[in-house]
């Protein structure tokens, strides 16, 4: 039996640095303005975006530092040292008060923005956690609970973003009303599902097409349950979102710098040249963890009866409908749904991980990035009489894929472009 193991994380690797800011950004970045670079960055990427924002107008084009300044907002572990921009590292998934301290220094930095100065904005996935600035009327620990409630429900990202979005502040085009007086542009590196700007980070400096009464229809489609102060800003005109047309947009400008599609192919590239024929399932799945990963499984078991050496690859950002009280991300749900359905088969071995290092989790830097599988992995849960059943109806997917060794560690990886999932088929 060929170990496969380096090989998926070779592909995943090359999925991760197609996205890399120090890859990405340089090439985008506008011209020094005449008067400031008021630099604002937020999500998993954002200290790396800052740090090669400096090297480029501080270091290639030789801008003064006093003409420099910003912060860029970040998971915790995921910071990098920076000169100019200052670093501060929040919550995610679920906010904590660096957030909220942040998001509150991020708009008073962009309404100190005059004519001459450029607001550059750098987003990457994660951002709607790490910029927290309730509407009022919400307090911080209402919002904290709803976003909990979000997580939980089994919602996709766009429709958590659309709730967001209208009990922020700074959110759906209101960092742009902030910074209004000045240049904006916004690089992003995309984190959903077709790329949607006003879905990335909750589109602080894009129109938001989403509405209250479709925020409302949200919380009441998957029965969250509000309190009144919540419920009040939903039903509060004030808090519509910024909208097509706003003369907040009329000097800004938004532009994609790396996105889930590129990263899926230059994992198909690295696939394509270890000599495998390409299923290409696309960068956008979205759906329940589990019921993807029984799709996925019986295309595996086709191509290995046909004797066909394929790599199945896809993207997207697929969710969990938390039942149970464990412990574990979308990747590593899908991943021990594929253990199950697979145990036995031998010349199958799979990857799936989010490309930030992170998948659920409570946001440690220490978190996993998702699990690998193959013979090895059927091999202890008989050793060991583990049932992937039980874990998967406990949403347990960590302690299964710790108990066999599985676990995918990267650390985090300063980018954040959905996740990759790859399953190997060969003839042996």
């Amino acid at each position: 039996m060929t170990d496969r193991r380096p090989l998926l994380r070779a592909i995943f690797d090359a999925a991760v640095a197609a996205a890399h800011p120090d890859m990405v950004l340089a090439a985008h970045l506008p011209p020094a303005p005449k008067g400031r670079v008021i630099c604002l960055a937020a999500g998993k990427g954002a200290a790396a975006l800052a740090a090669a924002a400096e090297r480029h107008y501080l270091d290639q084009l030789g801008l003064p530092p006093s003409r420099l300044e910003g912060i860029a907002t970040t998971r915790h572990g995921h910071g990098v040292p920076t000169r100019r921009i200052k670093v501060i590292e929040a919550g995610h998934p679920v906010p904590d008060e660096a957030s909220l301290k942040s998001a509150e220094e991020s708009l008073h930095l962009a309404a100190s923005a005059g004519a001459d100065d450029l607001l550059l904005v750098l987003l990457s996935g994660g951002g709607s956690a790490n910029w927290i600035a309730p509407v009022e009327g919400v307090s911080f620990a209402q919002k904290q609970l709803l976003n909990r409630a979000l997580l939980r429900s089994g919602a996709p990202i766009g429709e958590m973003n659309a709730v967001r979005k209208h009990l922020s502040r700074i959110k759906g085009g209101r960092l742009a009303h902030e910074g209004k007086r000045a240049e904006i542009v916004t690089l992003a590196i995309s984190d959903v599902p077709r790329d949607d700007p006003s879905a990335i980070a909750s589109g602080p400096t894009v129109p938001d097409p989403t509405t209250l009464a479709d925020a409302r229809a949200i919380i009441a489609k998957y029965g969250i349950k509000v309190d009144d102060a919540i419920r009040r800003a939903l039903d509060d005109p004030r808090n519509e979102s910024c909208k097509p047309g706003d003369p907040a947009f009329v000097r800004a400008r938004f532009e994609l710098i790396a996105r889930p599609r590129a990263s899926l192919d230059a994992a198909i590239r690295e696939a394509s040249a270890a000599g495998y024929d390409i299923v290409d399932l696309g960068a956008d799945l979205e759906g329940e963890a589990r019921e993807v990963a029984k799709d996925h499984a019986k295309l595996a078991l086709r191509a290995r009866s046909e004797r066909k050496r394929v790599a199945i690859l896809s993207g997207g950002e697929l969710t969990v409908t938390v039942r149970g009280n464990g412990h574990g991300g979308p990747n590593q749900e899908y991943a021990l749904a594929l253990a199950d359905l697979l145990k036995g088969t031998s010349g199958i071995s799979a990857l799936a991980a989010d490309t930030d290092g992170a998948d659920g989790g409570g946001g440690s830097a220490t978190d996993p990035a998702g699990a690998m599988i193959d013979q090895i992995t059927f091999a202890m849960m008989a050793s060991l009489n583990l049932d992937p059943q039980a874990y998967l109806d406990n949403n347990n997917a960590t302690a299964f894929f710790a108990a066999t060794g599985d676990l995918l560690l990267t650390g985090p990886t300063l980018t954040n472009v959905n996740d990759i999932r790859v399953i190997l088929v060969d003839r042996e």
